[in-house]
């Protein structure tokens, strides 16, 4: 099977349009660590093989995933897919209005855990710099994470540091 690179920069009108729904997205949580066929994307996400089909086929055109493998099976030819990169870095003008469709992915997967999932939402005042430390302390704590292999349920990790609008006062006020 091919490997994958270790990031793919995503900084392109067309990269961002092929993530532009959240299917794409949960599928390429799903590809997260192994390659699988189109029936077991369906099987896993809980959608029809065309439906699975079609957003592959805008995901593999934007260079995001690829076919890794292919056997035979009774006459036809089956398709592993695999993710391109383990990690997407986002940039550019695409990135921000990507975070809502990401969001929009998070809570469908969400809805599909059996048990409690754990959701934190905190407000807390912090300086720059702490803001800054508290991201980079979570963004390594999550690449740090090492894979537990096929045998184990897959997890989804959802980080987030982030300065909600404040509305500047009026000069007036």
């Amino acid at each position: 099977m091919s490997e994958i690179s270790d990031r793919l920069e995503v900084s392109t009108a067309a990269q961002f349009k092929a993530l532009g729904h959240p299917l794409r997205h949960r599928l390429l949580f799903a590809l997260g660590q192994e390659a699988a066929t189109i029936s077991q994307l369906a099987v896993a996400l809980g959608t029809a093989k065309g439906n699975v089909a079609h957003h592959l086929g805008v995901l593999r055109e934007a260079g995001m995933v690829h076919v890794a493998e292919t056997r035979q099976v009774r006459g036809g030819t089956e398709q592993y897919y695999r993710r391109s990169a383990r990690k997407f870095d986002f940039v550019g003008e695409g990135a921000r209005a990507n975070n809502t469709v990401v969001l929009q992915a998070i809570a469908a997967e969400l809805e599909t855990d059996d048990a409690d999932p754990l959701v934190l939402l905190r407000n807390v005042r912090l300086t720059a710099d702490q803001a800054a430390e508290l991201a980079a302390t979570l963004e390594r704590m999550v690449d740090e994470l090492t894979d537990a292999g096929p045998g184990e349920s897959r997890y989804g990790v959802v980080v987030s540091v982030y300065r909600p609008h404040q509305p500047q006062p009026s000069a007036g006020t």
